[in-house]
């Protein structure tokens, strides 16, 4: 059972009868007049728990949307159910309005649309429905919480999506589909076209050139060849899911940020013809896409990525060479999604880079905090001058890291939360214009 304010106001009306016959028998029968009353007006309430319940919901969303929960409320009861109902989502829901007002006569149905707007990813779950029905006068009312479970799958944002087409489109150049041809070492031959200038006059097929005709009205044209870069490659991403995954760098953690770079890397192999697989992994294989492609592979790694949350245990570097083995054993570009900041936490990484470089193509790519690039800037006052001092060693530090990496055979993209998956997505075209890959 539970009281409105309008059955505590007319309790406190009881002192009216003290102030005016001056007596505690005044107070007495007030208070056994008021509890009559409630108890004639909760008899009229309809029964919470005489009620069917359902949801309509969609199954995911992307992190950033809203999503509206539909909860019917069918009243089986003998009488007009009126009150509130609370419909009982996590607070990572972001539920609006928590709260609604209902009045369902005997027989009859209604809904109670609820906007959600999650801030988190994964699962967001609503266990319970809390029905609260007051009588006629709206003093005391009858509550009943209801089991009625659900889930929303919040899935990662993939805002760096605006990148793509820019990208896209520097594939075509560089697989023939425009007008603009390149030739890279180990790219593979395409088609045979009449020369234009800019082109490389390497790429002038002189036996294609002698077999042009003369006497067209152009005259003999010089001919070259058009190379396109080599397709079915592996592509390995290994994401680490470990502590320092889960740093917050501009207000958003750093495994997020691996996610929408191997999102867009991702969509951009597979675009190119290239084979995708990825691991997230720490100690242990938290989430696993292989052998998918095309839509297909985003739809797979968003749903993997979606319940994932860093652990705060450190990377088991040592089994990352076996892992990749277990995907493939010939060359493949591996990118590693993880941390540099610190010499120490990257001990691990560098012990195993000889493993990797030695069979493939490697790229470890990891976030920048603007934060710590900005401090070097700001020397106003004492504090800032330290803390400016602290940030410069912070980028020393990732320096000597880079440069470590650098000598081991791989190559290292770093950039702001904001920068880092194009700046991903362009070593990766970067790679295939070189004919690396």
């Amino acid at each position: 059972m539970a009281v409105s304010g309008w059955f505590v106001g007319l309790v406190a009306l009881g002192i009216l009868p003290v102030l005016v016959f001056g007596n505690g028998l005044a107070l007495a029968g007030w208070l056994v007049f008021v509890l009559l009353v409630a108890v004639i007006d909760i008899s009229f309430a309809g029964s919470p728990r005489l009620v069917t319940l359902g949801r309509e919901l969609p199954a995911r969303i992307r992190l950033g949307e809203s999503a509206t929960s539909v909860l019917t409320i069918t009243n089986t009861g003998r009488r007009t159910l009126r009150g509130t109902v609370r419909d009982g989502w996590q607070p990572s829901a972001g539920a609006a309005p928590t709260r609604a007002s209902i009045a369902i006569p005997v027989g009859e149905r209604r809904a109670v649309r609820t906007t959600l707007t999650p801030f988190r990813r994964g699962e967001r779950r609503a266990e319970h429905v809390t029905i609260r029905s007051f009588g006629p006068l709206g003093l005391v009312a009858r509550q009943a919480t209801r089991t009625e479970s659900s889930v929303l799958r919040v899935l990662p944002p993939f805002s760096s999506r605006k990148h793509l087409p820019s990208r896209l489109a520097r594939l075509r150049e560089l697989d023939g589909a425009t007008s603009v041809q390149v030739r890279g070492q180990g790219t593979e031959f395409d088609s045979i076209r009449e020369y234009v200038r800019g082109d490389d006059v390497r790429s002038i097929d002189w036996r294609a050139t002698a077999r042009s005709d003369p006497s067209s009205a152009a005259g003999q044209q010089l001919m070259v060849r058009t190379w396109r870069p080599e397709r079915d490659r592996r592509v390995v991403i290994v994401i680490d899911s470990g502590r320092t995954s889960a740093a917050r760098i501009a207000n958003e953690p750093r495994i997020d940020t691996a996610f929408e770079s191997s999102l867009l890397l991702a969509a951009l192999a597979t675009r190119a013809g290239d084979r995708v697989d990825t691991i997230v992994f720490d100690r242990r294989i938290r989430g696993r896409v292989q052998g998918a492609a095309g839509p297909e592979l985003l739809s797979r790694m968003v749903d993997t990525m979606a319940t994932i949350q860093p652990e705060l245990i450190e990377m088991d570097w040592a089994s990352v060479p076996a892992l990749v083995r277990t995907v493939t054993s010939h060359r493949a570009l591996v990118v590693l999604m993880t941390s540099i900041d610190a010499p120490g936490a990257s001990r691990g990484l560098l012990s195993v880079l000889p493993q990797l470089t030695r069979t493939h193509l490697v790229v470890v790519a990891s976030v920048a905090d603007p934060g710590v690039i900005a401090a070097t800037r700001d020397r106003g006052d004492r504090t800032a001058v330290y803390r400016a001092a602290a940030a410069e060693r912070a980028l020393l530090d990732t320096a000597r890291v880079s440069a470590a990496i650098r000598q081991l055979g791989a190559d290292v993209v770093t950039g702001a939360p904001t920068d880092l998956p194009p700046a991903v997505a362009d070593r990766y075209i970067a790679l295939k214009r070189a004919g690396r890959l």
